[in-house]
């Protein structure tokens, strides 16, 4: 069972990897025919259309029935369809097209192709007094992927429905009639691996959103370094976070300090993490919506120590990087599933993973309860049941650093609400096309911070390319 969302995003990776809407709407349109076809071959038809992609499917499905008796009806008339490529569909029809009659008895099925998964708002009156239409309907009642206002309080009821790809969120048998799922080609890349479209997964700030409502993150890191937490929140800020706060100890609070002003950085007493800073870290969790935790803080025992009695006592959604993930051993079990693990090859062995393999990583990740994103040149995410491949990133992208960015874009896409394995497959897809955009001017001499500087340019882009 899909969301509208992922909807969405299927139809924009699938128009990246060459199948566009206009093949898939075709290929929807086709599959709707084929069913009319078989079970209602001689009855009159009438094609109720949208003004959108739905609407666009039901213009295909006319394109296929030139034997039959078909006509079609755009509610709201045919100068409002908005999609071109309901347009182009539109444009090809050879069938008689008419206003709505809401008193027309005229016809013995009744395809409902008005509104689809993408629909926002409130229902219109002309889709009101239709979706009463529907119920008066006397004969059979088709609809296409969801019926008209599913969800919104008042539905179409159709006898079938034929749905694409996937059984859509909320349909049962009660509200949808037969349901049939139709293969419209979507290729396979397009739900397992990550693309473009994952961009319409980013949490958008509201119009009216004040400061801190878009995110507050805590990144517990340095001591030993310096650069590891500094780069890990710049990368958090430029992923369109509002407050970033660092907690680190007092030897490398200067630095940390010196790289932005945009940062709240805070002295953790002496030169390393310990058992006496994890109270205090606690308490400032409590006030931040995710927690970044390992960046720079070094290998001591007493590190250690600490970094495990915090990520048992945070509940907070949670990155764990660098030596956060040296510190936890083959036998950490996750207190909470909002936690996301970063390693490379070597610290993915260090936690109890195997293999570089999907299928490794699921288990993994099942076994450990939180969600792995390996790094390498095809990234795995996994949260155990789920898994996406991620193959965005350049050999650039070695040098050091560039670790704690992809970190700090994990942590402010959790700490802006997003599910941790959601967060960690469109982060891994967000700083490997920021790496991509370093590679292209620096090539070879590509560093981390250029990669952050990118990050801005690839959600802009990205939301660009999608309409946000």
């Amino acid at each position: 069972m899909i969301t509208s969302l992922d909807s969405k995003v299927m139809d924009a990776n699938s128009e990246a990897l060459g199948t566009g809407v206009l093949t898939l709407m075709d290929n929807a349109g086709k599959a709707v025919a084929d069913l009319l076809k078989e079970r209602f071959h001689g009855k009159r038809f009438i094609i109720f259309c949208g003004h959108g992609n739905n609407g666009g499917d039901g213009f295909a499905a006319a394109s296929h029935m030139a034997d039959e008796d078909v006509t079609v009806c755009v509610i709201g008339g045919t100068d409002k369809v908005r999609s071109e490529s309901a347009q182009h569909y539109l444009s090809k029809l050879e069938c008689p097209q008419v206003p709505f009659d809401p008193n027309s008895r005229n016809y013995d099925v009744m395809i409902d192709a008005v509104l689809g998964t993408g629909f926002k708002g409130r229902l219109r009156p002309e889709i009101e007094t239709y979706i009463d239409y529907s119920r008066k309907f006397q004969g059979k009642i088709v609809s296409v992927d969801v019926p008209t206002g599913l969800g919104f309080g008042k539905s179409v009821l159709p006898d079938i429905t034929v749905t694409l790809h996937d059984v859509k969120e909320g349909m049962t048998e009660a509200n949808s009639g037969e349901i049939v799922v139709a293969d419209i080609g979507i290729p396979a890349e397009a739900l397992t691996h990550t693309g473009p479209g994952d961009i319409y997964r980013y949490p958008i700030p509201l119009k009216d959103s004040h400061k801190g409502a878009n995110g507050s993150l805590l990144v517990i890191g340095g001591g030993p370094y310096y650069g590891a937490p500094a780069m890990a929140a710049m990368a958090a800020m430029r992923t369109g976070i509002d407050l970033v706060t660092v907690a680190t100890p007092e030897s490398s609070y200067r630095e940390v300090a010196a790289q932005s002003p945009v940062l709240i950085v805070r002295k953790l007493k002496g030169n390393t993490l310990c058992h006496d800073h994890v109270k205090e870290l606690l308490k400032m969790s409590d006030v931040c919506d995710a927690v970044v935790i390992g960046p720079g803080l070094g290998r001591d025992e007493h590190t250690f120590e600490a970094i495990n009695e915090f990520v048992s006592l945070c509940r907070k959604p949670m990155v764990i990087d660098a030596d956060g993930l040296n510190a936890l051993g083959t036998e950490f079990n996750a207190k909470n599933s909002q936690i996301v693990l970063t390693p490379h090859a070597g610290e993915y062995l260090r936690i109890g993973g195997g293999s570089k393999e999907a299928e490794d990583v699921r288990r993994t990740a099942s076994r450990l309860g939180c969600t792995i994103v390996l790094k390498g040149r095809n990234d795995i995410i996994s949260n155990g049941t789920s898994v996406k491949i991620n193959g965005t990133g350049t050999p650039g992208m070695t040098t050091g650093g560039t670790g704690d960015v992809l970190t700090g874009i994990i942590g402010a896409l959790m700490a802006k609400g997003m599910d941790a394995y959601e967060a960690g497959y469109l982060g891994a897809y967000m700083s490997g096309k920021a790496g991509e955009l370093a590679f292209n001017k620096y090539s070879y001499g590509m560093i981390a911070a250029d990669v952050i500087d990118r990050i801005p340019k690839v959600l802009r882009d990205g939301l660009d390319r999608l309409g946000i």
